[in-house]
């Protein structure tokens, strides 16, 4: 795996589409899914690009597409990735971008609304966990509107905050080239419940000058590959279930 993952400019060729006509003469029984990543651009401390939370969802999204083709009736196609999310938190550092929630969430309605008029099923894979207020807020207008729509986040058990093990791992799995390993610095490890009220406050500059949550100098891209198929797998099971809660989330 590399970072071509993050490079997708047009949907995939797996149903042997490439233009706007091929998709509009598919048989309506054939229509596809469509999986969306959901990213940030964003700190992740001196060592990780602030594309991290864009390049790990849509890594586990090119996966998940293959995954699921084996197993589902119909066929999935990867969008390009949503790559600015709320990330109000971090924009004590530079390079930040965020657009906030209420932005995020109408962006991602009206995503779905024109995706769904071609798509059958839309999930919108996130990989930033500033952005569930968006995702909940969405999926519930969309579902409510009666679009096929829901949302699950790229997730493994035991992950530190932010910046620490857990992102470092999986970037040294699927695009190593860009981890500045010259540039790993123990973060606040502190628990995040411990850090809520300061960060609530002043954000992760609050609570640590470097903006990691945790450590990274123990990554390994060994880590990186269980963590990530932990991430597949879990997204895996959640779309095949497909039993989205009130607010979009699958179960």
């Amino acid at each position: 795996m590399n970072s071509a993952y993050h490079r997708r400019v047009a949907f995939p060729n797996e149903l042997g589409i490439s233009t706007s006509r091929q998709l509009q003469n598919t048989p309506s029984t054939q229509r596809p899914g469509l999986i969306v990543p959901v990213g940030s651009t964003e700190q992740h401390g001196p060592h990780l690009p602030l594309d991290t939370d864009t390049r790990i969802a849509t890594a586990v999204s090119d996966v998940l597409a293959a995954r699921l083709q084996a197993c589902e009736d119909f066929s999935w196609m990867v969008a390009p990735a949503v790559a600015y999310g709320a990330s109000g938190e971090h924009e004590g550092f530079s390079g930040t971008i965020s657009i906030g929630t209420p932005a995020l969430a109408e962006l991602l309605v009206e995503f779905a609304r024109s995706a769904c008029r071609w798509a059958a099923r839309l999930v919108f894979l996130n990989g930033h966990g500033g952005n569930v207020a968006a995702l909940r807020d969405a999926a519930a207008l969309l579902r409510y509107e009666g679009r096929d729509a829901a949302w699950c986040s790229c997730v493994a058990r035991d992950s530190d905050a932010h910046a620490g093990h857990t992102e470092t791992s999986v970037l040294l799995h699927i695009s190593p080239e860009v981890v500045r390993q010259d540039e790993l610095v123990p973060g606040n490890r502190a628990p995040l419940t411990d850090l809520m009220p300061a960060m609530r406050r002043g954000g992760v500059a609050a609570v640590s000058s470097l903006g990691v949550l945790g450590d990274p100098t123990t990554a390994t891209a060994e880590d990186g590959g269980r963590i990530f198929a932990e991430m597949v797998d879990g997204c895996v099971e959640r779309v095949r279930r497909w039993t989205p809660d009130r607010e979009g989330m699958l179960r």
